[in-house]
């Protein structure tokens, strides 16, 4: 009989450990708590690349053996020169690529071309021609490796990349 008592003590004692370890929507501390305070924000940082990226595209694209601006990029580059004026100590660097057809004389000199073009109409809207470097790479960066007419489509471009903050 005193096996009986002692086992059924270690059952009330283990039902009443559970029941005290229950946590029920009432009894959890964090429910209804402001996790809001620390949250990172969301969205890129303001000024970033990410965000001129985000907010006016960082990409101009040309047509084969082109570096006329066509109305879409144009429009690119307005959005580019609304979110500089923005951040007037912000410098950038236009970088003019090709596709891989032609030599690499060729192809460079193509490249500086378009770099030239997509600064000089971010000059005519406002922007500060100080603020803007420029340089070719030609054939050298592809976006897309591949030898295809929409791989090609893709690597002529200008790109606009965040150097720095002016003096």
């Amino acid at each position: 009989m005193m096996k009986f008592y002692k086992i059924a003590g270690i059952f009330a004692s283990l039902a009443l450990i559970s029941a005290c370890a229950s946590t029920g929507p009432d009894l959890d501390a964090s429910a209804g708590a402001d996790t809001s305070a620390g949250a990172e924000p969301a969205g890129p940082v303001p000024g970033s690349q990410a965000d001129l990226e985000n907010s006016a595209g960082h990409r101009v694209f040309y047509g084969y053996n082109e570096y006329t601006l066509t109305g879409e990029a144009q429009s690119t580059l307005a959005r580019q020169a609304a979110w500089l004026k923005e951040y007037p100590e912000t410098r950038i660097l236009l970088a003019g690529n090709c596709d891989e057809r032609g030599t690499r004389e060729y192809n460079l000199a193509l490249g500086a071309r378009r770099a030239e073009a997509a600064k000089s109409y971010l000059v005519s809207l406002g922007v500060d021609a100080s603020r803007i470097t420029t340089v070719s790479y030609g054939k050298e960066r592809p976006i897309d490796p591949r030898s295809t007419e929409a791989a090609w489509s893709v690597n002529r471009n200008a790109t606009t990349t965040i150097t720095g903050a002016g003096a």
